[in-house]
């Protein structure tokens, strides 16, 4: 009688965890699912700079906004930080001298042992509109310091500032290095969100992310969302609708980029955490100059990968080579962002970093009306070299929804293409994108570019396959796995060469919980083989 008992409770048992198991992309395409709205989404609230965790609590010359950025290699990593009075906005600014004050950082393995020292550079930036009426802006002292000779997988304490001035270093603060690169050794945790904002969305988002204790966190643009400011700090879910035919040039507020690094410090001070550039860092100013306080305020492993820009990367975690693309940048053939790229991916050795990885701002494959195909001259002009390189995820924002894509190449689904997943609902200043382009009367109208730095018109109607003869599909694509108008952020867990678990936190949901989970498979024997060959062109 007990063995019938105890027989009948393990098989309860297996069946149990069998059917908590999540999903996996070694079983195929999924089937289309869009989860219906719940709840009023509605606009996102600013957290006003009345709350104390954006307003100024350094003194003198005591460093503030304090970051850790990783470097190409597991081996060096960046730390960042601000100094100085209180930005200064005004109709004139005087910036301030970066000579004035060191950019030191003390580490060791230890937090009464930092018997290691490094020193960097400082800068000061400026946002300067020469129109009467409107305030300029210049920034604190910020500093960027390069940490080498570092051992992979180990927790650093440091201190950062200036030890020649009273009251001008850090508190000690720590983080850990990512692990060695090599095809078995990966980060525990990594956090992927886009779109933040300065928003109480922001808040839940951050505080569900710091609770999943992430050991890297990938931020793919939109950061503070201050260009949807007048310079007097008025703001609005929509500066076009607002402002747009009242102001001479796009103001921006730049204090709410010091209010996010405040707010910020408390995770990114410990996580190393990766930015790459979104249409709101834009920010144009005075002589055409434009991503002003992107360029100043993080450091990038640009120099360390080749590409000597701030607008893409490329760096090691690990087994996974991650690739951050410039949406933003000139991303053509001819460019020397795709020439980049070409050198990039040919370095790549997948027997030491089998999983490559990328994150840009804007989406190839988002099924909303919100930002619709529109940098389809990115996806036409790098998705087969991606392809042929055996891309595995793709990560990007700008949607203010989440969505995730079955395996897809050319709008078609493929066995050996990336799973593309859009995490632009951290929190941002606007709202929430409800509405699907394959909708009934919810197809946008083709447009040529929605600014300056997308270039050319690639969005034409289909010619084949479901959707030919049209610019939408009438019904969600195939290719769309799963899609929902919350806001979140996304958790990657590679666990081996060949199993990577993703999952999705709603905000809504109790902290651990996923709103969506799938393990993502590669198939090296399957697909690693088309590299460099010739893709047929499905239609656009």
């Amino acid at each position: 009688m007990w063995w019938g008992s105890l027989r009948l409770l393990l098989l309860l048992a297996a069946a149990v965890a069998a059917a908590a198991e999540p999903a996996s992309t070694l079983t195929g395409p999924s089937r289309p699912v869009t989860v219906t709205l719940r709840e009023d989404r509605g606009h996102a609230v600013d957290l006003p700079d009345t709350d104390p965790r954006v307003q100024r609590r350094a003194t003198g010359w005591a460093p503030e906004q304090i970051a850790v950025a990783l470097s190409a290699a597991p081996t060096s990593a960046w730390v960042s930080w601000i100094t100085g009075r209180e930005f200064q906005m005004g109709g004139t600014v005087k910036p301030l001298d970066p000579g004035t004050v060191a950019s030191v950082v003390r580490y060791g393995l230890a937090a009464d042992s930092l018997v290691r020292q490094a020193t960097g550079d400082a800068l000061v930036y400026s946002q300067l509109y020469p129109f009467e009426g409107l305030q300029n802006y210049t920034s604190g002292i910020i500093h960027h310091v390069r940490l080498q000779g570092l051992e992979p997988a180990t927790k650093y304490y440091y201190q950062c500032g200036d030890p020649a001035l009273p009251g001008a270093m850090s508190a000690v603060h720590a983080f850990r290095t990512m692990p060695a690169v090599g095809p078995r050794s990966y980060p525990g945790r990594i956090a992927v969100v886009g779109d933040l904002g300065l928003t109480y969305n922001t808040t839940s988002t951050v505080d569900h992310m710091a609770s999943n204790r992430p050991d890297l966190v990938l931020l793919l643009g939109d950061v503070s969302y201050a260009n949807l400011y007048l310079t007097n700090g008025t703001g609005a879910d929509c500066y076009s609708c607002a402002f747009g035919k009242s102001t001479p040039i796009h103001e921006t507020y730049q204090p709410r980029w010091d209010y996010w690094g405040r707010y910020m410090e408390a995770v990114t001070s410990g996580t190393p955490m990766v930015v790459v550039e979104g249409n709101h860092e834009i920010e144009e100013q005075i002589g055409n100059k434009t991503f002003a306080a992107y360029r100043s305020r993080f450091a990038f492993p640009s120099t360390e990968s080749g590409s000597f820009s701030p607008f893409y990367y490329s760096f090691d975690a690990g087994g996974i080579h991650f690739v951050m693309l410039g949406a933003y940048a000139d991303y053509g053939r001819s460019g020397e962002q795709y020439r980049w790229l070409e050198k990039d991916l040919a370095k790549v050795d997948r027997s030491v970093t089998p999983w490559l990885v990328a994150g840009w701002h804007a989406p190839w494959y988002t099924t909303y009306k919100a930002h619709y195909r529109e940098v389809e001259c990115m996806r036409v002009a790098m998705e087969e070299l991606l392809y042929s390189h055996g891309l595995d995820i793709a990560f990007t924002g700008h949607v203010h929804a989440y969505e995730r894509s079955n395996r897809v190449f050319n709008y078609t689904l493929d066995p050996c293409g990336a799973v593309h997943i859009s995490v632009g609902d951290g929190g941002n200043r606007e709202k929430m994108a409800t509405t699907h382009a394959d909708e009934p009367g919810h197809c946008p109208e083709p447009r040529a570019k929605p600014n300056a730095f997308i270039g050319g018109f690639c969005a034409f109607n289909f010619t084949s396959g479901p959707a030919a003869g049209r610019f939408c599909w009438d019904r969600q694509p195939d290719y769309s796995a799963y899609r929902e108008s919350s806001f979140g952020h996304g958790i990657l867990e590679v666990k081996n060469e060949t199993h990577a678990l993703w999952r999705w936190h709603r905000n809504q949901d109790m902290y651990g919980s996923a709103g969506d989970e799938i393990y993502i498979v590669r198939e090296p024997h399957r697909c690693l083989h088309k590299h460099n060959s010739t893709r047929p062109t499905h239609g656009r």
